[in-house]
């Protein structure tokens, strides 16, 4: 086998690899013989079949066969010997292979680059906290009461007022024209809640039973469907029927209406749900803190293919996203060329803050324990009731999909084993502070 590396640039590279005929005729008679030992053909008793004729019948597989597992016996020593770690799949070209000839293919590769961790002793970061308060408790009860608040119609000649669920149904225009979306039967509008176009819900105070009326808005300028965004738009509506809140007591009849001991036991549970979703959201402000400072201090080049990947992945994704929003690129403040730029930055940091976090695991022997796997495997199926099975079966054929389940529990594990070594100190902050999206959307 001679094994000739024609270049190396950066993180690519290739070869050109040759094994000789010799080498293949005794890997495919030496391969003839074992078949020679299992195959029944009429006439012949089982291992006494001549060679020439299993040759004859069975050659073309048997070379075949031999051929690929030279090419994979090659690749290996290829990168074995030139102690380089694949990236991706390489690529395989087959130059020459004919009877009785030499095998000759190329090797093109990209390999991982040389990753060296920093110190995370040196590491400095701040964790937001914030203090559940036993009001936010009493409010989040509130809310939960509101949720639960029932509906009672009023009179026909009674007129619709702050609060009240008025059922409508609505035909929108834009100069007279429909729009996608803008028409609705039995729809329940609650006045004041504000999840209509700005002033809609305003309009329709004062309406009655069977009343017939024209509500004028203007959709916001930054409105998510960018076709309608600060138009003016006309719905004729019709009041099917309208529906009074009751009263609401907030008392231990209604905590064990919810399932719960009582009304103390409600507040504890909204304490407890509400301190852990706070913990939650801190972590996830610490983590992204912790990102941001190793994509700073991680300088390194990322396997062109691999970034390529991510980048048409994410591409896919905002393609899709402007297909459900009923947008097109014509829709957008930025050039296709801007956003792909912008976005290439994104996926080169995605790339290499996982290839990073993949080399601490590997020199720290972080895994996944299986027990965590059954966890998550559990979790994924409570999410599709009746259909557990099926989803068992689906990601015990398909391992693509279970390392994706795999993945952001070891990405965890990492930034668990990272964070423990850190100097981590708490910052208290308000609640508004905690839950204040970051300036950017990575």
């Amino acid at each position: 086998m001679q094994i000739t590396e024609t270049s190396a640039e950066g993180l690519k590279h290739a070869f050109t690899i040759v094994v000789d005929a010799g080498t293949l005729a005794a890997r495919t008679d030496e391969r003839l013989e074992q078949l020679k030992q299992t195959v029944q053909i009429k006439g012949f008793r089982r291992g006494k079949v001549p060679v020439s004729l299993l040759k004859k019948l069975y050659g073309d597989g048997v070379r075949g066969e031999v051929m690929q597992a030279a090419v994979q016996d090659s690749t290996e020593s290829a990168l074995k010997q030139h102690d380089l770690k694949p990236a991706m799949q390489p690529k395989i070209d087959v130059v020459k292979f004919e009877n009785d000839s030499d095998l000759e293919f190329t090797l093109e590769v990209e390999v991982l680059p040389a990753i060296e961790p920093m110190d995370f002793t040196t590491l400095k970061l701040e964790r937001p906290v914030c203090e559940v308060t036993p009001d936010e408790a009493d409010e989040a009860v509130q809310r939960l009461a509101e949720q639960q608040r029932a509906f009672t119609d009023k009179a026909d000649d009674a007129g619709a007022e702050d609060g009240d669920v008025v059922v409508i149904d609505y035909d929108g225009k834009i100069d007279d024209v429909p729009f996608e979306g803008g028409k609705s039967e039995n729809v329940s509008v609650q006045i004041g809640q504000k999840m209509f176009i700005p002033g809609f819900e305003e309009q329709l105070v004062g309406a009655k039973k069977g009343d017939e009326k024209q509500i004028n808005v203007t959709f916001p300028e930054e409105y998510g469907a960018t076709h309608l965004a600060g138009k003016n738009a006309v719905f004729d509506v019709k009041v099917h029927q309208i529906r009074a809140p009751e009263a609401i007591t907030i008392d231990d009849a209604f905590a064990e209406k919810l399932g719960m001991e009582n009304l103390e036991k409600l507040r504890e549970a909204m304490l407890e749900r509400i301190t852990t979703d706070y913990k939650n959201v801190s972590r996830s402000r610490l983590k992204r803190a912790l990102l941001d400072t190793l994509d700073k201090a991680h300088a390194f080049e990322v396997p062109p293919g691999m970034l390529a990947g991510e980048e048409d992945q994410i591409w896919q994704q905002f393609q899709q996203e402007l297909q459900r929003r009923g947008q097109t690129m014509a829709d957008q403040d930025k050039s296709e060329e801007e956003l792909r730029t912008e976005y290439r930055v994104i996926a080169d940091r995605r790339v290499r803050l996982g290839l990073l976090l993949a080399e601490i695991g590997q020199r720290n022997n972080i895994t996944v324990s299986e027990d965590a796997m059954r966890d998550a495997l559990f979790r994924q199926a409570s999410q599709f009731p009746g259909q557990e099975k099926l989803l068992f079966e689906y990601y015990q054929k398909n391992p693509q999909a279970l390392a994706s389940l795999r993945a952001p529990l070891y990405e965890d594990k990492v930034v668990d084993f990272i964070l423990e070594l850190a100097q981590v100190t708490d910052a208290p902050v308000s609640r508004e502070e905690l839950f204040k999206e970051p300036d950017d959307e990575d």
